[in-house]
């Protein structure tokens, strides 16, 4: 800051640090906040602010300077070199975060910007509290060159470091393009806002250089798409005070870090009574979809479900939900969608939850009603089999507490996956009626019994015997009962007192996995 000329009286140190404040918060850059809400979008502190509960920030490297000289980037003044970081509270637990500044010279990152970001992410996982992102940043600073690539690199490194240690959370509210897109994608969780985000490794330019397609900036990488086709957005949310307040509700299901258990709310209801409603949920025609979410909401707390990748594979169903006022993780095959089937999709999609879950203490439960995997030449050339892994993967390797239950069908790799007792899970129910088999029953009679039907006077009589026959024997929860691939059979009322007690039970769980370095997960 100059100190005047030689007829000004120099300031007094506390006068020089409010004279260098107010040149850089909002209220000293009116034109530069002005622009930025022109755009549709707050400035990086007013999100902060959103964010954390009020009069909790404490701002960390606002007096940081870039180093630039190349291209007139030494006659610049970029503010906080065009990220916000430092520290607040989010309903009292503390919260590391950045915000990046995209009134400041497009939010880009070079070497001091990289830096504060990675000095946050160091002292989150230090202190084993969240760390947040809020993303809206034009890019690599070209005019730092390879220093806004290294600095890119070691956040990269520190996202890598921190995964499965403290939750990750990533904000995108603005552009997020090339590089940039690895950090949000390195993290846990994703919120986008149609309109003002943007996530692309090449945007429509290239694109329509390279492969002269034609596509909007929306087009190719806005929330929508990636909520709903891409599967990178966990949660789309219509705007900035809706994603930040949504940040603030998902934390309330996550511990502070991968040795602590999650949050519970006191005042959560009781669970030891039946419900009714639950056995009046399934069709009575097996054949019929119904929508899980019912299913769910008659076991969890009221209104506690806040469902992760709503938009995309929306065959499964996965979720955080309280159950008597504890976070807990919900896995379920959606039958109103390609009758429940297991897909590419959906598979990464329960893998990548049952995977988040074990890293923050909370158990699973996994609600199964499928038919199998979903066939055909798409799903088999497209890797069906290795993203199929992923599953089985998941849940073996998961050591929390896991309540599978069977719901009306569960048939062949399917049910294996879906949390079976043979590959891991505490306990393992099913309602009266559940189907469990290695397939269904018609198709089953069509292999065993093929010979029989055919050379019959009467092929659909056989037939028709032959699959009650069937049925009886095997597609049913009591023959799997009876070798305990079923601790139990309960009526469907019955099923949050289950869970509920059952994960109290294993409260004190404790699994230890053979010593390695790191298992080698499917691709």
């Amino acid at each position: 800051m100059p100190q005047g000329t030689p007829s000004e009286q120099p300031l007094c140190p506390l006068e020089e640090l409010r004279v260098r404040e107010a040149r850089l918060l909002d209220s000293g850059r009116p034109d530069d906040v002005a622009r930025q809400h022109g755009r549709g979008k707050r400035t990086a502190r007013e999100r902060l602010a959103m964010l954390l509960d009020a009069g909790s920030f404490r701002e960390l490297g606002m007096h940081v300077r870039h180093r630039g000289r190349e291209f007139g980037l030494d006659a610049r003044e970029i503010p906080a070199d065009a990220v916000v970081t430092g520290f607040g509270t989010v309903e009292r637990r503390t919260v590391y975060a950045f915000s990046q500044d995209f009134s400041a010279l497009g939010g880009t990152v070079g070497e001091m910007h990289a830096r504060k970001i990675a000095q946050v992410q160091e002292a989150a996982l230090a202190a084993g509290v969240p760390l947040v992102g809020i993303n809206d940043s034009g890019g690599a600073r070209v005019q730092e060159g390879i220093d806004a690539l290294d600095g890119y690199a070691r956040i990269f490194r520190r996202n890598v470091l921190a995964s499965g240690v403290i939750p990750q959370i990533s904000v995108i509210l603005g552009p997020s393009a090339g590089g940039a897109v690895y950090s949000p994608a390195l993290t846990d969780f994703v919120f986008m806002v149609p309109g003002i985000a943007q996530m692309f490794i090449t945007g429509p330019d290239v694109v329509r250089a390279v492969l002269g397609q034609e596509v909007s900036v929306e087009g190719l990488g806005g929330g929508a798409i990636h909520a709903g086709k891409s599967g990178v957005c966990h949660f789309l949310l219509s705007d900035e005070a809706s994603a930040l307040a949504g940040v603030r509700r998902l934390l309330r299901y996550l511990p502070a870090n991968n040795l602590e258990d999650p949050p519970v709310d006191p005042a959560g209801p009781g669970c030891e009574h039946p419900v009714p409603a639950l056995g009046e949920i399934l069709p009575s025609d097996p054949s019929r979809p119904y929508d899980v979410r019912a299913v769910i909401a008659g076991i969890v707390d009221p209104d506690s479900l806040l469902e992760v990748h709503a938009d995309w594979a929306r065959n499964a169903v996965v979720g955080f939900a309280h159950l008597g006022g504890r976070p807990i993780g919900v896995v379920a095959n959606q039958p109103r969608v390609v009758a429940g089937c297991l897909d590419i999709h959906s598979s990464d999609k329960i893998a990548r939850f049952v995977r988040t879950c074990d890293c923050f203490n909370l158990p699973i439960l996994t609600l199964v009603d499928t038919p199998g995997y979903m066939p055909g030449l798409d799903q088999e050339h497209g890797g069906i089999i290795r993203h199929g892994a992923k599953v089985l993967y998941a849940y073996a390797e998961a050591t929390v507490p896991k309540v599978s239950v069977v719901l009306r069908k569960a048939y062949g790799g399917a049910y294996i996956a879906m949390c079976s007792r043979g590959l891991g899970a505490d306990l393992a129910l099913a309602w009266p009626g559940a189907e469990i088999a290695v397939m269904g029953p018609d198709a089953a009679c069509d292999v065993v019994f093929q010979k029989d039907i055919r050379s019959a006077a009467d092929p659909v009589a056989v037939r028709a015997a032959r699959t009650a026959e069937y049925r009886e024997k095997f597609a049913n929860p009591y023959s799997a009962a009876a070798r305990q691939y079923v601790d139990a059979v309960i009526a469907p009322a019955e099923t949050r007192t289950w869970v509920a007690q059952t994960f109290a039970a294993l409260r004190g769980k404790r699994q230890e996995l053979p010593a390695k370095k790191h298992g080698n997960v499917p691709l």
